[in-house]
C-alpha cells in the first residue's frame, strides 16, 4: 500500500526477488527474449501470476515528465450503439483539450471481456478510466481501482467505495413518461425493457411500477416484457403484446434499441398512428418517422463532458469525497407519446 491506500504495483524487482533471479532476466523472460532457461521462464512467470505483475508497454521516451501517458481508458457496452457512441465522442472533444488520448473498447456486458480490456488499458498504463460496468459484476473494476487507477463509472453507478459517477434520472424520468401516458387516457400501459441485471433497468422499471402507483392503475404483469436484448427481440416482445385478449394502448420502452423494436413491429402492422410510445433514449432519426417518436432524451454530451471533468480532476491528484453527479433527462414531445387510446 502506498501513502493513499492505494495498492503499490508490483516491479520487475519484485518478481526477480519472488523468482530468484536478476532484474535481467525478468525482463528477457517478458520480452520474450532468448538467454533463459525453461525452468527459468517458467519460475519468472509464474512469480509474475503470484504478483500480479504487468507489464508496462508505454515506452518511457514517449512518457511526459509528470509520469503520465497522455492517455485514458474508455470502456463502454456496446460502442455501436448511438447513445454509447456519442457518450465516447463527448468524452473525446473533452479530453482532446487536455492533449490527452483516448483509448476505446466494448465489454458487450461480457464480465470475462470486461476484465480482459481492463487489464489491457492497465498495462499501458492508462492514467485514468471511464467505464461503464458490465451488467451486476464490478469486481474486476473495484480491484483496478483499489490499484490506485483515477476511475469513473457512467449510466451505472459502482457498488464499492471510493469512485465518482454520473448517471442521469432514471426513474423519475420514467415515472414521467407513465403519468404523461396516463393523461392522455391510456389504462393499459405496457413496459418494455432491457436486461434486468443492468442498474438502469431496474431504476426504469421501478419508475414505470412507481408512475402506475401514482395515477392509480392496476400492474398487469401481461404488460411487461423484460430482457429484452436489441431490435429482434424487443420486435417478438411487442408482437405478443399486440396479440393479448386486451393488448396495450400504450407502451412505454425503456431503452433506444428496444424502442427500435417496437416501432418495427408497430409499423408492420399498421398501428404506429394507434398504439402510443415513449422510448427512453433518443436515436437517429428518431424526429423523421410520422409520427415522429416521443422520448426521455439524455442529455449525452453533458453525461460524457461530467465524466470527462471527473476523471480528469482525480488524475490531477483531487482527493476530495466521490461525487455521484446525476444529469436530468428530458421528455421530448413529438406525436407517438400523445397518440389518445382508441375509443
Amino acid at each position: 500500500m502506498d501513502a493513499r491506500g492505494a495498492r503499490r504495483e508490483p516491479t520487475m524487482k519484485d518478481v526477480a526477488a519472488l523468482a530468484q533471479v536478476s532484474t535481467k532476466t525478468v525482463s528477457r523472460v517478458i520480452n520474450d527474449l532468448p538467454g533463459a532457461g525453461p525452468d527459468v521462464v517458467e519460475r519468472v512467470r509464474a512469480a509474475a501470476r503470484t504478483l500480479g505483475y504487468r507489464p508496462n508497454l508505454t515506452a518511457s521516451s514517449l512518457r511526459r515528465s509528470d509520469k503520465r501517458s497522455a492517455t485514458i481508458g474508455v470502456l463502454f457496452e456496446d460502442l455501436s450503439n448511438p447513445f454509447d457512441a456519442a457518450l465516447l465522442r463527448a468524452v473525446e472533444d473533452r479530453a482532446r483539450q487536455n492533449d490527452v488520448l483516448v483509448l476505446a473498447g466494448s465489454n458487450e456486458d461480457d464480465p470475462a471481456l470486461q476484465r480482459e480490456l481492463l487489464t489491457s488499458l492497465a498495462t499501458r498504463r492508462v492514467d485514468g478510466i471511464v467505464a461503464m460496468a458490465a451488467g451486476g459484476h464490478q469486481d474486476a473494476l473495484q480491484q483496478e481501482r483499489e490499484r490506485g487507477t483515477p476511475m469513473v463509472l457512467v449510466d451505472r453507478p459502482p457498488t464499492f467505495d471510493g469512485t465518482d459517477s454520473v448517471t442521469t434520472t432514471n426513474r423519475d424520468s420514467s415515472r414521467e413518461a407513465v403519468l404523461h401516458l396516463a393523461e392522455r387516457g391510456h389504462r393499459r400501459i405496457a413496459f418494455l425493457g432491457d436486461r434486468q441485471t443492468l442498474w438502469t433497468s431496474q431504476e426504469r422499471y421501478t419508475g414505470y411500477l412507481e408512475g402506475l402507483a401514482h395515477t392509480g392503475l392496476t400492474l398487469r404483469k401481461q404488460l411487461i416484457r423484460t430482457d429484452l436484448h436489441g431490435p429482434d427481440a424487443a420486435e417478438t416482445a411487442t408482437a405478443a403484446l399486440l396479440d393479448l385478449d386486451e393488448p396495450p394502448t400504450a407502451l412505454f420502452t425503456a431503452q433506444n434499441l428496444v424502442t427500435v423494436g417496437a416501432m418495427r413491429t408497430l409499423r408492420a402492422r399498421d398501428l404506429h398512428h394507434r398504439i402510443a410510445l415513449i422510448g427512453f433514449d433518443d436515436f437517429p432519426l428518431a424526429d423523421m418517422l410520422e409520427p415522429a417518436v416521443t422520448v426521455l432524451r439524455q442529455d449525452v454530451p453533458a453525461l460524457g463532458r461530467r465524466a470527462a471533468e471527473l476523471i480528469f480532476t482525480r488524475i490531477d491528484g483531487d482527493q476530495s469525497p466521490p461525487t455521484h453527479a446525476v444529469i436530468p433527462a428530458t421528455l421530448v414531445q413529438r406525436g407517438s407519446g400523445e397518440i389518445p387510446p382508441a375509443p
